[in-house]
């Protein structure tokens, strides 16, 4: 490969891509409805993607529209042993070809990628976006178009940075300079289904940098990751570089976790499959030809922790927002609060007025905002949340709390009160519509924000509001520790590629900060180079001689 990953070629600080709107008479909006009728009006096949070829295996499941689940989207091809071991194959045979291009070369092929997303796919991966995971039309937007558009623009310009970074200082007779070099073997993505801008992230980072891939999507989420597959194709991605590969985690994870060639585990999903993949790699340490990469974000049960001079209305509105966009199905959704008795009463009253004009149906309506849970599994255990709490003496519902599955899997905002700070809904991830609200005595402010920091296993993100900046100072220092994203004022949601680096500690993963150059170091091996001109003849030094 090119030593120096010449980097002389400047990618231009790139723009966050503007957010459409879709509001009533823009074209925007009439662009998007009629992707959603093409999409509704056929049902497509998702096949393998080893090696550049579409692999069909007869193993099939059906994707469906989670508000609508009798209506069949698609039928996805499902990797078995073989596949996947077809899969390693190609990415190892890609290798050598890929990482020998100029870092250029690759870059312009997920810039154009970026350019075929914002433009040419758009509606059709939003739309895609919309019936697959449920997601309303601007949680779509703000997702599979911008977010992933921002991923791609921002990684390249990232890892220009990375390659320029040289030593600023070389003696005389001596040039020194490092080599930024790809892992030794694969990368092993494993995506989530909540967020299309993360299923593409996922592969492409160690791309850019380098290395090849084997994306494994989310069985719930395999529609938009297949379609940027073949974005990624148009864009002249080579065959190899990245593998998709749908299929049960214990027959891919397995073959992938136990192969000699693993190179690094770029992961989103549960604590505890992150956990069990770390063990794996544990107890295959010795068996490996490098030690792995494992870069992971996993769960979250994000605060609202409010003081009492924050803004009643502003909170509240915080509170309906953070937990309910997307029905609280994001890793960073606001799932505890924490409200002083002084405001309780204001803030239950504009909790009650903003949820009541809530609107919850299927994404094609335009006017929903709050739609379905991804799948039966996630309604069942969403839903044993809340009637745990039905028979609760500790707690109770003071809205919403209704669900039903006949059609689509609907659960409606629901806000718990309780008495107990350790109640389980203050400390388990729930992963959907559910907020659970402790209301503290003003006087024992600081006293909450240790118990705040202390109830749970996470610390992914968190928010304080409070007009007092003694309050927000001192909601600062108490909770440094217990949220890798901090929120002044605002809801725990929404970060955006390179102005809020994403990530959280303890039980919420690894920190590598997705949308940084941080997260891109991970995905490269540095090698630093001396090189003299000027070498010593002889090994003697001057302190040697007797005179």
């Amino acid at each position: 490969m090119n030593l120096l990953n010449n980097a002389v070629i400047k990618v231009p600080f790139p723009q966050n891509e503007p957010v459409y709107s879709y509001a009533p008479g823009t074209p925007e909006r009439a662009k998007l409805k009629a992707a959603l009728e093409e999409l509704q009006a056929k049902k497509i096949e998702i096949p393998l993607i080893i090696g550049g070829k579409e692999v069909r295996t007869g193993k099939l499941a059906k994707v469906v529209m989670p508000h609508d689940h009798q209506h069949v989207l698609a039928e996805c091809h499902l990797a078995g042993e073989a596949e996947v071991q077809m899969a390693i194959d190609a990415a190892m045979a890609a290798k050598k070809e890929w990482e020998s291009l100029r870092w250029e070369e690759r870059a312009a092929i997920f810039l154009k990628a970026a350019e075929l997303l914002s433009g040419k796919y758009r509606y059709i991966m939003n739309a895609a976006s919309m019936l697959s995971t449920s997601k309303n039309a601007f949680q779509a937007e703000i997702d599979a178009a911008c977010e992933l558009i921002d991923f791609l623009r921002f990684n390249v310009y990232y890892a220009q940075q990375i390659y320029s970074d040289q030593p600023p200082y070389s003696p005389k007779g001596i040039w020194n300079f490092v080599q930024q070099r790809p892992l030794e073997g694969f990368v092993f993505a494993v995506t989530p289904f909540n967020f299309t801008a993360i299923a593409g992230n996922l592969p492409t980072a160690p791309a850019i940098m380098g290395n090849t891939v084997i994306l494994k999507p989310a069985s719930s989420c395999v529609y938009t990751p297949y379609l940027f597959m073949q974005i990624l194709k148009e864009a002249g991605l080579p065959d190899g570089v990245i593998n998709f590969i749908p299929g049960p985690g214990s027959k891919v994870g397995k073959i992938c976790l136990d192969h000699p060639d693993l190179g690094g585990i770029h992961f989103t999903g549960s604590t505890g499959v992150f956990q069990q993949m770390w063990q794996t790699v544990g107890n295959n340490i010795a068996k490996y030809k490098s030690y792995p990469r494992i870069v992971g974000e996993t769960g979250g049960k994000d605060f609202i922790f409010a003081h009492a001079s924050a803004d009643v209305k502003r909170l509240a509105t915080a509170i309906v927002r953070g937990a309910f966009e997307y029905q609280g199905q994001k890793c960073s959704a606001a799932s505890r609060a924490y409200v002083p008795t002084s405001i309780w009463p204001a803030v239950r009253a504009e909790l009650e007025a903003q949820l009541s004009r809530i609107k919850m149906g299927p994404t094609t309506d335009f006017t929903n905002f709050f739609n379905a849970v991804i799948d039966k599994g996630a309604f069942d255990t969403i839903t044993e949340f809340i009637d745990y709490t039905k028979k609760a003496k500790d707690a109770e519902i003071i809205l919403g709390g209704g669900y039903d599955d006949s059609k689509g899997y609907f659960i409606e905002p629901t806000v718990i009160l309780t008495s107990n700070p350790r109640y389980r809904t203050m400390e388990e991830e729930i992963f959907g519509p559910v907020m659970t609200i402790y209301v503290y005595e003003d006087a024992r402010y600081e006293e909450t924000l240790d118990l705040c920091d202390q109830t749970s296993i996470y610390a992914l993100t968190g928010a304080v509001f409070a007009a007092e900046r003694k309050a927000v100072s001192l909601a600062m220092a108490k909770l440094e520790n217990a949220a890798g994203n901090f929120y002044i004022n605002d809801k725990p949601t929404g970060a955006v590629v390179g102005q809020q680096p994403f990530g959280g500690a303890r039980a919420s993963g690894t920190n590598d900060k997705a949308g940084s150059a941080l997260n891109l170091l991970r995905w490269v091996s540095t090698r630093t180079v001396k090189e003299t001109f000027d070498a010593p003849e002889s090994f003697e030094y001057p302190f040697l001689s007797e005179k």
